[in-house]
């Protein structure tokens, strides 16, 4: 059982998305919900993420749905530097302050603004060490900056017992066919 889940995945722009309330964040936050709900009813305790726009942000707001029926699951903030959001528009700075505002736990891997990439590298051994399992909105056939983070967790996994599950453009492909079929089947009434 995962009591500690890194979440990660694609920034929006990585894959299409311009706006934090696009559909397709929609489609993503129902495949994170059906990844964590049973991690959640098993005991999940913690969700770890950097706070990156895209994946990790709407992770945060399921995170704040789940918590409404599973008040002790939490979620921790670590950031790869102080003031990641500092060259973010405006909209992009209040959605993050938003999440920062409900989570249970904030802080930086280096205490200090962003230097070089190793920060970034820095940031990840740190999640892959501080959780037992990663979940990663990844598709191995469409690169982008999640491969970092799945590399090392599969460095890692070689090692010890290290949980990694990965949300692929299929499994979206089938939530918006789940969530078509919902809609079909309610207005068919």
């Amino acid at each position: 059982m995962v009591k500690v889940l890194a979440i990660s995945g694609y920034k929006p722009f990585e894959i299409g998305i311009f706006k934090k309330d696009d559909p397709s964040a929609l489609f993503i936050k129902a495949a994170l919900k059906k990844e964590l709900m049973p991690m959640v009813e098993a005991g999940l305790e913690w969700v770890l993420i950097s706070g990156q726009l895209g994946t990790e942000l709407w992770a945060a707001e399921v995170v704040f749905d789940l918590q409404v029926e599973f008040p002790d699951l939490k979620l921790a903030i670590i950031t790869p530097f102080l003031d990641q959001e500092a060259s973010w528009n405006e909209a992009n700075k209040e959605w993050y302050a938003s999440i920062l505002a409900r989570a249970d736990f904030i802080e930086s891997v280096t205490k200090r603004g962003y230097e070089k990439p190793w920060q970034f590298r820095l940031k990840n051994q740190f999640f892959i060490e501080k959780s037992e399992g990663l979940l990663l909105l990844y598709d191995p056939e469409t690169e982008g900056s999640p491969k970092y983070l799945y590399e090392l967790a599969i460095e890692y996994q070689n090692k010890q017992s290290y949980q990694i599950q990965l949300i692929t453009f299929y499994d979206l492909q089938m939530i918006v066919e789940e969530e078509q079929m919902k809609l079909s089947d309610f207005s068919g009434m």
